[in-house]
């Protein structure tokens, strides 16, 4: 049945028919209806949208939720913004994915950039979230070190900061990982908006459109986005609880001739596995043999046990470049991450990211700085990970307990993986129950996020600190009644 157009306020705007028991479908659900209006023809090309403010007081909504929406229909081509004018439709004609499932007004829907999943402010359990608990982090560390971060001599606040960084941090990080992994020098430290943006300067400085790119296949969602969103092609390599299927990435390699591969060694996300000592000589001899660059995503090492392989130590920087951040034993809203690389490389990540941003937050970097050289910090680390290691194991009974199998054991870190045998179908697979489980005020990430083949089971990554929590078990109890 088709749905009934929204009502309008006494101003002509519409007034949407809201549901706003779950705050983590108000952006999906004003991007759903907004679409169905164009689809219908009720919105022309050319009309004014109301502005952010008007539209946030006509439906109770805030600010913050219409920008998100205003934002992601201009993604999507529905809308464009004139600065100084406000929003606009900007086609008549629906994007051909997008067209069935407004025009079934869904009220809730989740993907891999659900704004959800990454602002901490939704009400919904962070189940599949990637950040922690504040309490779990030193929140007294963190916000002294902000407070000392915001007392900037005031000659620093007439430049943009150092193209590389904040000096003092890079060269404590380079005294730091040499005396823990390899020689490096500050000038092959480049500071970044975490690690996600240091992928996106590595993919700009070292790729080009029609590019392979390899990547794990489970690994880092928003990765997959990221290379498709270059242009490049981007091949997934197969890995488990035992690590990287590297007969499959030799044939790959062999056919495809990829530019680079992303890989987490240590605590790779979403499996929680970490690749051995001989795997990663293997991986990095295949490198050498096939002539790619590996990018290694090294943001999870603090939380792992000691000793655990490197390829950064291994290779020494010459076939390596490694991605760091401090997103997972700070804040994630303390955006810093880096680039280690070698010297020969460095200059032109630098002048890419010039390009794109010019420098990064000197305020984030010092706080940052401030926060890993405090007494405290070492002890903080330890107990996070003694706090994760609970967490863990808890989790896992939990969810053997509500009928779901491990993909893996993890070794450590923040994440576990697991699931149904049930080989998903078009009425029954894990964006479907991702979709059911934010209307009962729960945000998951489904296997879909992470997979590039299709995935052979249902399964989803469970965030250690929130997996145990009545309201996720009562849950997934009732999608197993439904299951069977």
């Amino acid at each position: 049945m088709e749905e009934a157009s929204p009502a309008l306020d006494q101003a002509g705007w519409p007034v949407l028919n809201i549901e706003r028991k779950h705050k983590g479908s108000l952006v999906e659900q004003i991007v759903a209806a907004i679409s169905a209006m164009v689809g219908r023809r009720e919105l022309r090309v050319g009309t004014k949208m109301p502005s952010v403010r008007q539209f946030a007081k006509c439906n109770g909504v805030s600010t913050f939720t219409v920008v998100e929406a205003y934002d992601r229909l201009v993604t999507l081509g529905l809308l464009s913004s004139r600065r100084g004018s406000g929003y606009f439709v900007a086609r008549q004609d629906l994007p051909a994915a997008l067209a069935p499932a407004v025009l079934q007004a869904t009220p809730a829907a989740i993907d891999a950039l659900t704004p959800e999943l990454y602002s901490g402010v939704s009400e919904a359990l962070p189940v599949g979230a990637g950040w922690l608990p504040p309490e779990w982090y030193g929140e007294d560390t963190i916000l002294d070190a902000v407070r000392q971060a915001m007392r900037i001599p005031a000659n620093r606040l007439r430049g943009y900061g150092h193209p590389l960084g904040f000096p003092t941090l890079r060269q404590y990080m380079a005294s730091t990982l040499g005396e823990e992994l390899f020689a490096v020098e500050p000038e092959q430290i480049l500071l970044t908006h975490g690690a996600t943006h240091a992928f996106d300067l590595v993919l700009r400085t070292l790729t080009r459109p029609g590019d392979t790119v390899f990547v794990e296949d489970p690994g880092y969602s928003n990765l997959l986005s990221l290379i498709r969103h270059h242009g490049c092609i981007a091949v997934g390599i197969p890995r488990g609880e035992h690590g990287l299927d590297l007969e499959a990435l030799a044939r790959q390699a062999a056919e495809t001739q990829p530019k680079l591969m992303f890989v987490n060694t240590v605590l790779q996300n979403p499996l929680g596995t970490s690749l051995t000592v001989a795997q990663a000589h293997r991986l990095l001899a295949l490198a050498e043999q096939f002539d790619f660059w590996l990018v290694e995503d090294d943001i999870y090492r603090e939380l792992a046990p000691r000793g655990e392989a490197s390829l950064a130590a291994m290779d020494g920087l010459r076939r390596v470049i490694r991605v760091g951040s401090f997103s997972k034993t700070l804040s994630p809203v303390l955006r810093v991450g880096s680039i280690c690389a070698s010297a020969s490389l460095i200059p032109e990540l630098l002048r890419v990211k010039m390009l794109a941003g010019l420098t990064t937050s000197e305020i984030n970097e010092r706080a940052v700085y401030h926060a890993i050289t405090a007494r405290p910090y070492r002890r903080m680390v330890e107990k996070l990970v003694t706090q994760l290691d609970a967490g863990r194991e808890r989790a896992m009974a939990s969810l053997r307990e509500a009928g779901m199998t491990l993909l893996a054991r993890p070794r450590g870190g923040m994440f576990v993986s697991a699931g149904w045998h049930d080989a998903p179908t078009p009425e029954w697979n894990g964006k479907l129950i991702a979709d059911q489980a934010l209307k009962h005020g729960i945000l998951l990430s489904p296997c879909d996020f992470f997979m590039l083949r299709p995935p052979e089971a249902i399964w989803f990554r469970f965030n250690v600190a929130y997996a145990d929590h009545p309201q996720l078990l009562t849950f997934l109890r009732l999608i197993c009644r439904q299951k069977n």
